[in-house]
């Protein structure tokens, strides 16, 4: 079914902002749209790196929430998969025809163990993380109940100080009780240092991925002195996947910013000491915005305001412009600085928003661009998928 077909019956302005074929001037506003010369470029990217460093690239679909995005970033960037972080996102991706999911959490709740232990019938191979032994004999039970299988990770807590254990002796307690259980397999070590992504400074960043390695590489040695060595150790971020690939311990990437680009991990530094949006990667999500009241000389007031976007990272930018600013919103409305008085009613301004993840998560649409036309208009598939 093509694109065209599966949008048929859909009204502009009402359930969609666009339809392909459309001008870009044409789409209603506030949108997210996708610049696709620089999405594919950035998806390229990664899939060359990864292959260049003899890594695996799965990539996390919390970020984009959407089958189609991450069907490009396997057909055009290799990645053998996704990440997800909760079970009906999961699903999400099974149903939409992915059929390899690393659940990067940990699920306890009885009845989501039980949606996870029937994922496996809709096709996919299904990976889930552990930090604790009692979990172990709670998925195995799902599993076995169902006459499915799961892959199990157990996480190691790396740095981000959230899930995950801390000492090599619980990793391989976690991973014997796995090995032991019916319907599970071990497979590895999930390793995510979040805590770092954003430090500004690449020698900061070096410094916080090099205490991780370490607590890492203790993990694999006391793992594989018991013959259950790791198959897969797996984590690095847009922030850090330099450092992961470079340290003889990991061979899986969990990429996920790297494909749209915000402004908060746009000012991180790469080793050259520049933004790591200009040049590195570009940016390719954008809330395309329209200017609806210019009544004041000096303030512009567009039609994106915190129900467009995600503050919790910080104010959007706006994309190719140093005449004007956006410096303030609130529910509907946002407040644009127009010292010089250039902008007018009806004009659209692209807005790179703090934060990405949060913010696709307020959206219903893609709308991809190329040339001034829209080319595609995809959902965003896992949208609240947050159970």
């Amino acid at each position: 079914m093509n694109v065209e077909s599966k949008l048929n019956g859909f009204e502009v302005g009402y359930d969609i902002p666009a339809l392909p074929g459309m001008d870009e001037a044409e789409i209603q506003t506030p949108c997210l749209i996708l610049d696709l010369d620089a999405l594919e470029r950035n998806i390229r990217k990664m899939g060359d790196h990864a292959r260049a460093n003899g890594m695996r690239h799965r990539s996390h679909g919390k970020m984009h929430k959407s089958v189609d995005v991450q069907k490009l970033q396997q057909d055009l960037g290799g990645a053998v998969g996704v990440c997800c972080q909760k079970v009906s996102e999961a699903e999400v991706f099974a149903r939409g025809g992915i059929r390899d999911i690393l659940v990067t959490n940990e699920v306890r709740d009885p009845a989501k163990i039980d949606r996870l232990a029937r994922m496996p019938k809709l096709g996919a191979k299904v990976t889930v993380c552990v930090d604790d032994v009692a979990n172990v004999s709670e998925l195995s039970a799902a599993v076995t109940r169902h006459g499915t299988a799961l892959d199990c990770y157990v996480e190691i807590d790396c740095g981000a100080g959230r899930c995950g254990v801390t000492s090599p002796e619980a990793v391989v307690k976690i991973a014997r009780a796995i090995d032991a259980a019916p319907g599970l397999r071990f497979t590895g070590i999930q390793a995510y240092q979040g805590a770092m992504q954003h430090i500004e400074g690449f020698e900061d960043r070096r410094a916080k991925l090099d205490a991780a390695v370490a607590l890492v590489t203790s993990g694999v040695d006391a793992l594989s002195a018991v013959g259950l060595p790791p198959e897969f150790v797996s984590g690095g971020g847009t922030g850090s996947y330099y450092f992961e690939s470079a340290s003889g311990v990991y061979n899986e990437l969990q990429c996920g910013s790297y494909a749209f680009m915000d402004a908060d991990y746009g000012r991180i530094r790469d080793k050259d000491g520049q933004r790591i949006d200009q040049g590195e990667w570009q940016n390719a999500l954008f809330i395309l915005t329209s200017v609806m009241s210019h009544a004041k000389a000096d303030k512009a007031i567009c039609d994106a305001g915190l129900k467009a976007q995600s503050v919790d990272s910080g104010l959007p930018f706006v994309f190719g412009r140093d005449d004007v600013t956006y410096v303030k919103c609130s529910d509907e409305h946002g407040v644009i600085d127009d010292p010089q008085g250039v902008l007018r009613v009806n004009d659209r301004l692209r807005l790179v928003p703090g934060h990405c993840d949060p913010t696709c998560n307020v959206h219903d649409w893609y709308v991809g661009v190329r040339g001034g036309k829209v080319e595609q208009v995809w959902p965003v598939s896992a949208r609240g998928r947050a159970y």
